[in-house]
């Protein structure tokens, strides 16, 4: 069976989302963030971080964590309305300051898209989404036969080729 083409080059985003502003926290125009990273010092450490869409600059005064959030004071956020404001607001960092993944390790957005083939060289679709769960990510491939899950571990995912846009998989009994 024949796949799509694959586009020439695909683009990778501008920003990298490093959560989610969740709340105000007091009066004095600080923020409550759920982290969706693997590299929390990212803002725990940063200088400045965008916020919303299309994402505008803050100077990050500072950034701490708090039970199983962050809690984040921006520049020029200095009231509880100008904090309630950003609430639902991602946050972001530039994808030049982002690190750059070990072996192995990929973001998201670098999945999105490719082809997905079993071993025995059937196609299976591409991947449409990654969702994080408490063990590991589970990737949504959409093809001709429909939807699939197909979860992120080594004994599953065989292969991920970003040259070539493909991710090569092993079915195990029950996964179709």
């Amino acid at each position: 069976m024949s796949a799509p083409a694959l586009p020439l080059e695909r683009q990778a985003p501008e920003y990298l989302v490093l959560g989610e502003i969740v709340a105000p926290f007091g009066i004095r125009g600080e923020v409550k963030v759920l982290l969706d990273t693997d590299f929390p010092e990212l803002v725990l450490e940063a200088a400045y971080l965008y916020v919303g869409d299309p994402p505008l600059r803050y100077e990050v005064e500072w950034a701490r964590p708090h039970k199983k959030l962050v809690r984040l004071k921006l520049l020029g956020c200095d009231d509880r309305n100008s904090a309630e404001n950003l609430r639902g607001q991602l946050l972001q960092v530039a994808m030049a300051e982002a690190p750059v993944p070990e072996q192995d390790e990929y973001y998201y957005h670098e999945l999105i898209g490719l082809q997905v083939w079993t071993e025995q060289d059937e196609y299976l679709g591409e991947v449409e989404e990654v969702w994080p769960t408490g063990s590991n990510q589970v990737l949504l491939v959409k093809g001709r036969q429909g939807e699939l899950l197909l979860p992120a571990i080594d004994s599953v995912v065989r292969e991920v080729d970003l040259a070539q846009g493909r991710i090569l998989v092993h079915l195990l009994e029950g996964l179709r």
